[in-house]
């Protein structure tokens, strides 16, 4: 597996972010992406996500604040039923830090991935959006995203305590050409 860091120098009235690095995830990044606890029912979740990436299934992405703290994250597949052909990546897991956004960073995150897809020959990148998640939505746009169609966006998983869970998310199916 690769392994990029960039350093992003950008710098905001309100936060200093001349210390964020976006990287490949390791390892021992995988508690970080819990966030205090807040997602640790995505434990077997992001270390199924992590055994991907070693098999070079995937591409897991990190935002480090200069204190090693991981304030935003983006996952991205390159092999999964949800493909449909052999030129897309899939971006999934996308998030940063409430107290983070609105700063550009989520934009960088997606500037780095698409440029990766690009490099590795792809030429789509894919994402689903929840249909309530305006927000986001918006960002895509901005970023030449379209709506391609809709997903039911029921999806199983199992937590941290061995309980399967059941998400219901309408969701946005959305496209970009590289």
């Amino acid at each position: 597996m690769r392994h990029i860091e960039t350093p992003v120098a950008v710098v905001d009235s309100r936060r200093d972010l001349s210390q964020l690095t976006i990287r490949h995830l390791a390892k021992q990044d995988l508690v970080g992406l819990e966030w205090e606890g807040e997602y640790a029912h995505f434990r077997r979740l992001y270390a199924q996500a992590y055994e991907r990436a070693r098999q070079e299934k995937s591409i897991l992405w990190v935002a480090e604040f200069g204190d090693g703290r991981l304030i935003g994250q983006i996952f991205v597949s390159l092999i999964s039923s949800r493909r449909k052909g052999p030129h897309r990546g899939y971006i999934y897991s996308f998030r940063v830090r409430p107290a983070y956004r609105n700063l550009g960073i989520g934009t960088l995150l997606l500037d780095v991935v698409e440029k990766d897809l690009t490099e590795r020959g792809i030429g789509i990148a894919t994402l689903n959006v929840a249909q309530d998640n305006l927000a986001a939505r918006r960002l895509y746009i901005r970023r030449g995203y379209r709506v391609v169609g809709t997903e039911p966006g029921v999806w199983q998983y199992v937590d941290h305590n061995g309980v399967r869970q059941t998400v219901r998310e309408p969701a946005w199916r959305m496209e970009k050409v590289l």
